[in-house]
C-alpha cells in the first residue's frame, strides 16, 4: 500500500534492452524519490527483440534486492496506469535535443489527459548521453562490443538473442 507521503515515480519504457543510460536516470531519480516503478511497455504495435517477460526478468535481475525499485508491466495509456498505481510523477530521461520534442509532446499530452500528472526529466551522465536501446541492438547484431553500454546480464542475453536469430 502506498503511503501518502511517499514520493513515487513511474519510469515507463520499452527497455528493449535496458541500458546503462536507463539505469543512470533511474539511479538519479532514486536519489530524491522514495521509490521508482519501472513500467515495461507491452505496446503491441512495436516490434520488440525481447518479449515483455524477458525484459522484466532482465530488470528484476538488475534490481533484485533493491526495495526502492518495483518492476511492472503496463499496456494502454500511461495515465491510466498511473491512476491504477496511485502515482502522479513520470520519470523520463532526456539525452539530446532530438529527444526533447517528442518527450515534451508526450508530457503535455499526459498533462491534458490527467492534470494531476507531472513529468520529471533527468539527463543521464555524459558517458551515457548517446546510448539508446536501438543503437545497442545494432552494435550487437554487427558483432561489436556492447559491454560499456549495458550490464553484463543484458550483454549475455543480447548476445544469445543475436546468435539465435542468425
Amino acid at each position: 500500500m502506498l503511503k501518502s507521503s511517499e514520493k513515487i515515480a513511474v519510469c515507463p519504457g520499452s527497455f528493449d534492452p535496458v541500458t546503462n543510460g536507463h539505469m543512470d536516470v533511474i539511479e538519479k531519480g532514486l536519489s530524491f524519490l522514495d521509490r521508482v516503478i519501472i513500467a515495461v511497455s507491452t505496446y503491441p504495435r512495436k516490434n520488440f527483440l525481447f518479449d515483455v517477460n524477458e525484459r522484466i526478468r532482465l530488470l528484476e535481475d538488475i534490481y533484485s534486492g533493491n526495495p526502492k525499485v518495483e518492476i511492472d508491466r503496463f499496456d494502454g495509456l500511461l495515465v491510466d496506469y498511473l491512476r491504477r498505481k496511485n502515482v502522479r510523477i513520470i520519470l523520463r530521461g532526456l539525452r539530446a535535443v532530438s529527444d526533447f520534442e517528442y518527450e515534451f509532446q508526450m508530457a503535455l499530452t499526459n498533462r491534458i489527459l490527467d492534470k494531476s500528472v507531472e513529468t520529471v526529466f533527468l539527463m543521464p551522465g555524459e558517458e551515457f548521453f548517446f546510448i539508446s536501446s536501438s543503437l545497442v541492438k545494432e552494435i550487437a547484431f554487427l558483432k561489436g562490443d556492447i559491454s560499456r553500454f549495458v550490464p553484463a546480464s543484458v550483454k549475455e542475453a543480447l548476445t544469445m538473442k543475436v546468435k539465435s536469430s542468425v
